[in-house]
């Protein structure tokens, strides 16, 4: 970690002393900045309104990971990837969570390193500073990590055996002496290490580690994701050991709350369930009109300790990750599917809030309890559902009148106070596969229910309430934050607007109402799709942190994690926080883990995205699979991304996302016009502009890396004679020396390959039911 400055006196810096900072420390986030300064109240708020117009001006980098930087600066020190080599022989590097159009910087060699020099494809820890011609890099040292193992598919012929990697971003093709691979037939898919040694040209030398399955299994999709993501596996024996040895813990400390008639209501598929809900109408007669609503959570604290080894694995995976034909949990099945459950009939330990509600939705008042509880029913949400709708079951129609109804009447005053609080209506286009027996059946939309958005809307409410009790409390706590949306993001969409006739006044403030407004506008015309998809890309991550900016999807100025702690370690520690502030035991949240709190935070982050990639990349590969016995079928879609190196289209049927390469629209050269997000036609002006209706034809589907690649059958859209001078980025080709006659020339070395290039994805994941982050 870098050593701060010395603090300056407190106060509100100028820009200049500001980027002084930040060139010092390389990159900061704004609460850093906050602290450093000693800002608080009305100052943050004015150094907030600094950062956007300093992003305005185009001097500071773009809000990664580690908050903000100077424009085009790089960290002092930073790992590093060896990204390029030139004719001269000279290595560039560039840091390793950057993007492409990130600085490299020259990797200036040091011969007194002991060992092998650095080549392609190591990663190193390295010191950056500004050199004559440009960004320079000296080596620290090189790092030992898990690019020294590769996870690949094994390719035989007569001379050699290979394996060649999975990873698409990997150019590790490794030869493997045949012995190993005696009994191995062509496409297993086995994970292989890089034997060491200087060796600069040429394919690596390998050792066969394992062998994992086949690249054709379906199945294999999951565990391809879990190697190339590095999901942790599986759990320890102390750690097995101490699920196995737990117990249900007794009443003494705790309200007994089995009488209530609580339920659960989750997937059809679900193994576990760690949130159950009851509601009533308030008899105070002061609250005429109004509705008790109870959210019990399953009490993991009470089994998960600090210092345990349990929690120290619960913590190092972070959260679970989900795929559709396995779970990689974050506690053993014992507890996730066991004590931590809260199954139908059963005692359970919880941690339960009882919220006050009036006849508009507006919360008046909460509390918490540590209690015994035991679920009256499990119901699916289809099931919930079709019983509200008139449609019981013999699992609802014994509890309609006390249970269903009741539910459904809070949540519609609930949604008073929702609907005023307008938090952003951005609808998610999420897909679900269906296997039978690991092969893949079918791949539909999910289907949003009204029990979906009665479950969320009570769990956000639980998770309010545990925030507001630790801040009265005085306790810290892992916030959920969601910044508003950086000027620069904003002006790009005013920009985009302009050209489907959309007003939008970019110095104005950004409110979910204003996001809400365009949206309702567009929702019922042709460009609702598009519209959806560019708010959706507009909006910053939600993260943890110990400090909090609020959570503007949700329109809220207080928001925690709290009602999954079976599957989120950050909900786990909002738990023990609850216990220290309300006396509630004394498994509470330790002063270690309270100073360890930013740590903690950016730490569960990186499992959250290891995580959503993980499951994103399994996805494309399970949709690749489906597709490849349709190579040379027509589908339907719309352009959902807009590149230099092509055009990426989402099909209509599956949801699936495949790379148009430039290289094949021919006819003309294409350029992209970031301003329009187009790719423009420079001799006639057509137009392949995003979110445009196409048919394409499928010409490549390979699971095995994910990769899908199209070829247009649609038209372009003509010249708009009304269009401003197009903004070209870098021309729609790579080496105009290749071009054939009224061609691109070949695309860029992997774009137009399966596994090549994915569409942007951004914005606020979604929900807080399994697969779904906000």
């Amino acid at each position: 970690m870098n050593k701060s400055p010395k603090r300056p006196p407190a106060g509100l810096p100028d820009k200049d002393t500001l980027l002084a900072f930040l060139r010092e420390q390389g990159s900061a986030e704004k609460t850093d900045i906050a602290r450093h300064f000693g800002l608080k109240g009305g100052d943050r708020r004015a150094l907030r309104e600094m950062i956007r117009e300093l992003e305005a001006e185009g001097k500071l980098g773009t809000r990664g990971k580690k908050g903000f930087s100077e424009a085009g600066a790089l960290p002092p020190v930073g790992v590093a990837d060896v990204v390029e080599r030139d004719v001269d022989g000279d290595f560039f590097v560039r840091l390793v969570e950057a993007s492409a159009d990130a600085p490299r910087a020259l990797l200036v060699p040091d011969r007194s390193k002991p060992g092998p020099a650095p080549g392609m494809g190591d990663r190193l820890l390295v010191k950056f500073q500004q050199g004559v011609d440009g960004w320079e890099a000296r080596l620290i040292k090189k790092l030992d990590s898990e690019r020294s193992r590769v996870l690949g598919v094994i390719r035989k012929s007569a001379r050699e055996v290979r394996v060649e990697p999975v990873d698409k971003r990997s150019k590790d093709v490794l030869l493997v002496p045949a012995a190993q691979a005696e009994g191995l037939r062509d496409g297993d898919l086995v994970v292989a290490a890089i034997e060491k040694g200087d060796q600069r040209y040429g394919p690596k030398r390998g050792k066969i580690l394992e062998t994992i399955g086949k690249e054709d299994d379906p199945r294999a999709a999951s565990l391809i994701a879990i190697h190339t993501h590095s999901v942790p596996t599986g759990f320890s024996q102390a750690v097995e050991a101490e699920a196995e040895h737990q117990e249900l813990p007794s009443l003494k400390g705790r309200e007994d709350l089995r009488d209530l008639p609580l339920i659960t209501i989750d997937p059809a598929d679900a193994r576990d369930h760690d949130d159950a809900v009851f509601a009533h109408r308030d008899e105070d007669a002061r609250n005429e009109g109004g509705w008790i609503v109870w959210v019990a959570i399953a009490d993991v604290a009470a089994y998960v300790r600090p210092g345990t080894a349990l929690d120290r694995e619960a913590r190092e995976k972070g959260n679970s990750t989900y795929f559709p034909d396995r779970v990689e949990p974050m506690l053993p099945e014992v507890l996730s599917a066991g004590l931590c459950s809260l199954r139908e009939g059963e005692n359970r330990a919880c941690l339960a809030v009882r919220m006050v509600f009036d006849k508009e939705g507006r919360k008046t008042g909460h509390k918490f309890v540590r209690g015994l509880m035991r679920s009256h029913a499990k119901l699916s949400y289809e099931q919930a559902q079709a019983a509200i709708d008139g449609q019981p079951d013999d699992a609802t129609g014994p509890i309609m009148e006390a249970i269903v109804h009741p539910l459904w009447n809070a949540y519609d005053a609930m949604l008073k106070g929702r609907l005023k609080r307008s938090p952003l209506q951005i609808e998610s286009a999420e897909r679900r596969i269906h296997m039978t027996n690991g092969e893949i059946t079918s791949i539909e939309k999910r289907t949003s229910l009204e029990a979906h958005r009665l479950i969320e809307e009570m769990m956000i409410q639980a998770n309010v309430c545990a925030a507001e009790t630790l801040e009265q409390k005085k306790t810290p706590l892992l916030y959920r934050i969601h910044d508003t949306p950086s000027q620069e993001k904003l002006f790009n969409l005013g920009d985009f607007l302009q050209t489907i006739g959309k007003p939008w006044t970019k110095g104005e403030p950004a409110t979910t109402k204003r996001f809400n407004k365009l949206l309702d506008e567009t929702r019922e015309t042709e460009h609702a799709e598009v519209v959806n998809e560019v708010v959706l890309r507009s909006q910053m991550q939600a993260i943890y942190s110990a400090e909090n900016v609020g959570h503007f999807g949700l329109n809220l100025d207080r928001y925690a994690h709290f009602t999954s702690p079976i599957r989120r370690y950050s909900d786990l520690i909002v738990h023990r926080g609850l216990i220290r502030a309300l006396g509630l035991g004394k498994d509470g949240l330790t002063d270690r883990e309270i100073a360890e709190l930013p740590a903690i935070a950016d730490h569960v982050v990186m499992t959250e995205r290891r995580s959503m990639a993980a499951e994103r990349d399994a996805m494309d590969r399970y949709i690749a699979a489906f597709l490849q016995d349709r190579v040379g079928g027509a589908f339907t879609g719309r352009i959902t991304g807009v590149t230099r190196f092509g055009l990426f289209v989402r099909l209509d049927e599956t949801g699936a996302d495949g790379l148009v390469p430039v290289s094949s629209l021919g006819g003309e050269y294409f350029g992209h016009d970031d301003r329009t997000h187009a790719l423009v036609g420079e001799r006639t002006g057509r137009r392949w502009p995003l979110g445009k209706r196409v048919e394409v034809k499928l010409m490549e589907a390979t699971p095995v890396t994910g990769g899908l690649i199209f070829e247009m059958l649609s038209d372009p859209d003509p010249r708009d004679p009304n269009a401003q001078a197009p903004r070209l980025g870098m021309r729609g080709r790579n080496d105009g020396r290749s071009a054939g006659a009224g061609g691109n020339g070949p695309p860029k070395r992997g774009s137009n390959r399966p596994g090549g290039p994915k569409p942007p994805r951004g914005g606020t994941p979604k929900g807080v039911r399994k697969g779904k982050r906000r």
